[in-house]
């Protein structure tokens, strides 16, 4: 079992307050008198723990009443002990206490029943113990004493199976989040894991198999040491992939998912792949990857607008001032085709879109985009100044002169779709140098 006792002085402030020790100030011979009679306190101090604290009522289980007599002997005698040398160790006692702690969060119980246990053994012990003194006659001022001992006393005890409760947590969340991370690992391998194997770790991990589930793909953040967000939701898997944070999000077609998620990632910018099956997570993953190629490098917190450059750079991602931003690789089809084909692309575009070249660097751009808008819009000179920030009338001369620059009707439906993937090739090319 871990050893507790050097840690908690090293290391925790458990025994910290306790300077004023008040079994030092209970005279040494008042031990004689006690020590006689903790046999026969014993049995009537761990029946009224079972009688009073259900849920260590275990009949039949004489290995668990052996247990809390083992733990209730330990503190009668060390209290003794204390009064009788106030010097003497805490070290034995201490363990056994963080050991029950320890014990209780292995078994999953709450710390409130294992409190609720030790208040009422020490109620017990108080009235017996108050009962001798005033047999005997003790003074009244020696029983305040040895009240005060009493709750003090208590007081150490839980603070010991408090830290041996804490330290069963912790490293059962460690365990856990091992466990999450294999399943991760396991969902996103190249190749695919044996759906059995995957199925058995899930069932260890604690985290079963959505039917549909999205990975996300983040754009590590500068300071952040390589960590992930902190807060995310507990039904995230969490990871890293090539250095990047890797989440796996389960059901993220359900109403407010993505909300819910942008809302943790303040600061961060990342890609959410389609949402497949869970045996497809590996696709996911090589989408999500591939459009974050798309996300600019922070989420953007000025004005709203800022033309089609905004429009282009943001990518069209979910995001909020408050929150992060998300790019959907589903909600980019025409980008991540293009990237593809990207050197077929971005050969026809310069033989298609030559005119736009003979413009000039920041003319021909401006005419790219103003092409694009329009297209989009169907050709609606009111819409697409809308999205560039410019007056109707300026798309509208615009769009004269794009008429004589080119060779061919460009309001042609049946080139529209080959015109707007070779425009958004051409204004990346040129944007990007």
């Amino acid at each position: 079992m871990t050893t507790a006792y050097e840690d908690a002085h090293t290391g925790s402030p458990v025994l910290d307050g306790l300077t004023e020790e008040p079994w030092r100030d209970v005279p040494a011979e008042e031990a004689r008198w006690m020590r006689p009679r903790l046999p026969d306190l014993l049995g009537p101090m761990v029946q009224g723990v079972l009688r009073h604290v259900p849920e260590y009522d275990r009949p039949g289980d004489a290995a668990y009443v052996r247990v809390a007599e083992a733990a209730v002997a330990h503190a009668m005698e060390h209290f003794v002990q204390m009064i009788a040398d106030p010097d003497a160790s805490w070290k034995e006692v201490y363990q056994v206490f963080f050991d029950v702690g320890y014990g209780e969060a292995v078994e999953g119980r709450s710390l409130e029943h294992l409190q609720n246990a030790m208040r009422v053994a020490s109620r017990l012990a108080w009235r017996h113990l108050a009962v001798e003194a005033e047999r005997l006659g003790r003074p009244r001022a020696l029983v305040s004493l040895l009240a005060e001992a009493n709750f003090a006393y208590l007081d150490a005890l839980a603070s010991a199976a408090a830290h041996g409760y804490a330290r069963a947590r912790e490293k059962a969340a460690g365990e856990r989040e091992q466990r999450r991370g294999r399943l991760l690992a396991l969902l996103l391998s190249d190749p695919a894991a044996p759906p059995e194997v995957v199925g058995e770790q899930s069932a260890r991990a604690g985290w079963p198999l959505p039917r549909r589930l999205a990975v996300i793909v983040l754009r590590p953040r500068p300071g952040s040491g390589g960590e992930g967000p902190a807060g995310l939701p507990p039904s995230l898997l969490t990871g890293l992939d090539h250095g990047r944070p890797c989440l796996v999000m389960p059901d993220p077609d359900g109403p407010g998912r993505m909300d819910e998620l942008t809302a943790t990632l303040a600061g961060w910018t990342g890609a959410v792949g389609p949402s497949v099956p869970a045996d497809q997570a590996r696709t996911s993953l090589q989408w999500a990857r591939r459009a974050l190629e798309l996300a600019p490098p922070a989420p953007r917190r000025g004005r709203a607008g800022g033309g089609a450059a905004a429009g282009r750079a943001s990518g069209g991602g979910r995001g909020s001032r408050r929150g992060g931003l998300l790019v959907r690789a589903d909600e980019h089809l025409p980008e991540l085709l293009l990237q593809e084909g990207g050197s077929l692309a971005a050969l026809v575009a310069a033989r298609r879109l030559a005119p736009l070249e003979a413009a000039g660097p920041r003319q021909g751009v401006r005419l790219a985009e103003t092409l694009l808008e329009c297209m989009k819009h169907g050709f609606n000179a009111t819409g697409a100044a809308e999205v560039l920030c410019v007056h109707p009338q300026t798309v509208r001369y615009r769009l004269a002169q794009l008429h004589e620059m080119f060779d061919f009707d460009i309001e042609d439906p049946g080139l529209r779709l080959e015109m707007m993937l070779l425009l958004s090739t051409w204004i990346r090319a040129r944007s990007s140098s």
